[in-house]
């Protein structure tokens, strides 16, 4: 009886993948030509013509938070529309795409695929998903859409959070921008820190969920809505299209607008004097994993804090925060991902912003 059963399982591990059928074959091409056209379009084009920018200006624009004055505006409503109506200008692309990405992947790209690639617990598919976030190079709020579509079609939360935590923390296009603005020892801050995150605190979350089942029966998440395969595929795509924007779009917005009346509250006005306190680096840390900005926006806003008396431990705070998380985000990623390992992650980018903060100023940043 053992003998066969033992027969039996090695015959199944050593037979080998169902191939795709051409449909599948088919879905998959256009689902890379849409995402390689639309990053061209929204991110590969415009950043590369930015990093011209920020060469020969040391600089890529005003402070969102403040822009040219020296304080962020009074909380209230003007506030509020502001920073809203700043912040969807610089974003709505993006996360337009973000959207059109995390309906592809249910719609075009087989489940049995995803699972195959990204749906196990252990350390190689969250490592395939953080190198797969490298050229996608958006922000929290923008790929979080697609890393809802991923936990829909069967991904771990390690590879979730590492595609999600990838997008800013390991973007070329932002470290080519810190280095001509800030300086090159900031992006070997943000290769470690961002390493740091993107492999090691995502594999750390996806340990502390219940992934064992998940990866003994891959599959599309239980929480996601029946998708009608009887449709063609383009009414399949914009309904998963309108599902995704109907459940994360509005809460979007009513939160980047509450963020945006409180950033006075965040982030404080900035001198000399408190510039360099030790108490300033948790409470930018604290900020920094709550606020939301466009993708790279944490570079003008630690630029302008510094030339106001920021020291390098606040400031390295805040570039290890700004971009990692995020409030709209986290709370978008709930739709795929359990909360434990979203407060789990979310505690760690607080620590590392404190630890990455510490660094600075010991190595005399």
């Amino acid at each position: 009886m053992v003998s066969g059963a033992s027969t039996a399982a090695d015959a199944r591990r050593l037979r080998p993948p169902a191939r795709l059928d051409p449909a599948a074959v088919r879905g998959i091409a256009i689902f890379v030509i849409l995402v390689a056209a639309g990053l061209y379009y929204v991110k590969w084009n415009p950043s590369y013509h930015r990093a011209f920018t920020a060469a020969s200006r040391h600089s890529i624009g005003a402070s969102i938070v403040s822009g040219e004055a020296a304080a962020p505006p009074a909380v209230g409503w003007p506030a509020a529309w502001s920073y809203t109506i700043a912040y969807f200008k610089a974003v709505w692309q993006a996360v337009i795409l973000g959207l059109l990405i995390g309906a592809g992947v249910q719609v075009l790209v087989p489940c049995t695929w995803m699972s195959r690639r990204f749906g196990h617990s252990g350390f190689a598919s969250t490592a395939v998903a953080g190198l797969a976030a490298v050229p996608s190079m958006m922000c929290t709020c923008c790929a979080a859409p697609a890393a809802v579509g991923l936990a829909r079609s069967g991904a771990s939360v390690g590879a979730i959070l590492a595609y999600w935590l990838g997008n800013p923390m390991l973007n070329p296009a932002t470290m080519i921008f810190t280095g001509f603005v800030l300086g090159w020892n900031w992006v070997v801050l943000r290769i470690v820190v961002g390493t740091a995150l993107v492999l090691g605190v995502a594999q750390w979350a996806n340990g502390l969920v219940a992934e064992n089942s998940r990866a003994a029966h891959p599959g599309p998440s239980p929480t996601a809505p029946p998708v009608a395969h009887d449709r063609p595929s383009f009414a399949r795509w914009a309904g998963a299209v309108w599902e995704l924007s109907r459940c994360l779009i509005p809460e979007y917005v009513v939160i980047v607008m509450a963020l945006g009346a409180a950033r006075a509250w965040l982030f404080p006005a900035m001198n000399p004097v408190i510039g360099h306190s030790l108490w300033l680096m948790g409470v930018f840390a604290i900020g920094g994993t709550l606020f939301v900005v466009p993708t790279a926006a944490e570079i003008p806003i630690v630029q302008a804090l510094m030339a106001l008396g920021l020291g390098s431990g606040g400031a390295a705070a805040l570039l290890t925060t700004l971009p990692a998380a995020g409030l709209p985000a986290l709370l978008m990623l709930r739709r795929g991902v359990p909360a434990r390992a979203l407060v789990a992650v979310s505690l760690a980018v607080v620590a590392l912003g404190v630890i990455s903060g510490g660094a600075a100023e010991a190595l005399g940043f």
